[in-house]
């Protein structure tokens, strides 16, 4: 199977968004379909991963940023039936290297596939980044 990747926001499908964030991904579930539809229109940057042919979307990410220097990545997905075919490299790809944020400093939360995210340069923080956690 292949697949296409863009970064038009108009072709997300908030259903699929919804869907994945809500009962399958362990950092979005706390939020209602309002927030992630709220989220996703105000994204500086969508992109997301659909079927050639069918057009369904079978991944997404989205970015946060000052659109000058620095950019967050949050809620990566690939859907079960998409995983292992490089969707979610070239999604990553597409966001961080492909884009308007190329030489930014990105920045993300994950608990896991940091695998994934050290092939594009991701490592842990050093002694300049500090965190404030969400309360709660």
């Amino acid at each position: 199977m292949s697949y296409d990747v863009d970064d038009d926001k108009a072709r997300v499908d908030l259903d699929v968004v919804w869907k994945f964030l809500s009962t399958d991904a362990y950092w979005g579930t706390w939020r209602g379909r309002e927030q992630v539809e709220d989220q996703v229109g105000s994204a500086w940057r969508v992109v997301g991963a659909y079927e050639a042919g069918t057009g369904r979307m079978v991944g997404f990410a989205r970015a946060i940023s000052d659109g000058q220097a620095i950019a967050y990545l949050a809620d990566v997905f690939v859907t079960d039936d998409a995983r292992g075919h490089g969707v979610g490299k070239a999604l990553v790809r597409k966001m961080i290297d492909e884009g308007p944020g190329t030489g930014f400093r990105w920045m993300l939360h994950t608990r896991d596939a940091h695998g994934l995210y050290a092939q594009f340069g991701f490592q842990a923080p050093n002694e300049t980044f500090l965190e404030r956690p969400a309360a709660g």
